[in-house]
């Protein structure tokens, strides 16, 4: 079972509502059918399970135009999915959504992740290596919400990703613009915004919860490790932050969307096959950003 649905098939929670009489039995295997064919129909789709650009990614054999070539493309990607969350969030069906929402698109945009929990955050450190490697912790946070977060600047995604371009003699604006992006990465940011964004709250569910367990499935990892290795081959300037925060945060991200599944598929209006749809939809569009980077490195295109 894909590790975001390690529950033993259903969490402590569906099992406690059950104990309460809140869910009855049939509504908790009904449940536990539902998560089976999200682990066999979505969790198991080809980009999540056989990612072919990042497993060669991940050797870090990419030459310094290669590099450039999916840095680019990547900050499109990353740059453009602020309208789709944003989208998400005027979309949602409730507040508790729209909250959730929020907690993606605020981080997105700079605000710190608060911890709840009474634990320290990162320690302190005057060690740029280890800010690189771990985050600075004025500016990253893995756990916790945005609400009573703090806003930085320097704490927007968008501007980790300058950082690694800086590297690359990439400027301000050499990323992120539509006008950069090849075809296939301007219909993944069009796919998302259709999708995750969608006005059918059972739509953007399904597309939520694919982009996120496909975020959490390892492919950060893969773009980690290579990337790493390339710093410390050749580019020891190469600041890798914002890929190592990323690898690092993906997992509560998906635990978001598993808590938020729980809520909506109990509810009258959830609809599984409008769910299914907006899932398998998005996950295909995914699968055409990386197919179109791999088709490109293959035949040598990194303009």
């Amino acid at each position: 079972m894909t590790a975001a649905l390690q529950h033993d098939l259903v969490s402590p929670r569906i099992e406690e509502r059950l104990r309460k009489g809140e869910l009855t039995g049939a509504q908790v295997e009904a449940f536990r059918e539902f998560l089976d064919r999200v682990d066999r129909d979505l969790l198991h789709h080809r980009i999540i399970t056989d990612n072919a650009y990042t497993r060669w990614f991940r050797d870090g054999q990419a030459s310094d135009a290669q590099l450039i070539h999916f840095v680019r493309q990547f900050s499109v990607f990353s740059n453009q999915f602020l309208v789709a969350a944003l989208l998400r969030v005027i979309n949602a069906p409730s507040l508790q959504q729209a909250r959730a929402a929020k907690e993606i698109l605020m981080n997105e945009l700079g605000v710190i992740y608060r911890r709840t929990d009474g634990k320290a955050s990162l320690a302190r450190t005057d060690d740029e290596a280890t800010k690189d490697r771990e985050g600075d912790p004025e500016l990253v946070s893995t756990e916790g919400t945005v609400d009573g977060g703090i806003f930085r600047f320097r704490a927007a995604h968008f501007e980790w990703l300058l950082a690694v371009g800086e590297a690359l003699g990439l400027g301000f604006d050499e990323l992120g613009k539509r006008r950069h992006g090849r075809p296939y990465t301007l219909r993944f940011c069009d796919e998302l915004q259709r999708l995750y964004g969608n006005e059918d709250g059972q739509i953007a569910e399904g597309a939520s919860f694919a982009v996120e367990n496909w975020a959490a499935a390892g492919f950060w990892q893969e773009l980690e490790d290579g990337l790493l290795q390339i710093k410390a081959a050749r580019l020891p300037g190469l600041k890798v932050a914002f890929f190592t925060w990323h690898n690092r945060v993906e997992a509560q991200h998906a635990g978001h969307t598993m808590d938020e599944l729980e809520g909506v598929f109990f509810e009258p209006q959830f609809d599984e096959s409008r769910f299914f749809q907006g899932a398998r939809e998005v996950l295909d569009a995914i699968a055409v950003f990386w197919d179109g980077l791999e088709d490109d490195r293959l035949h040598g295109l990194t303009g």
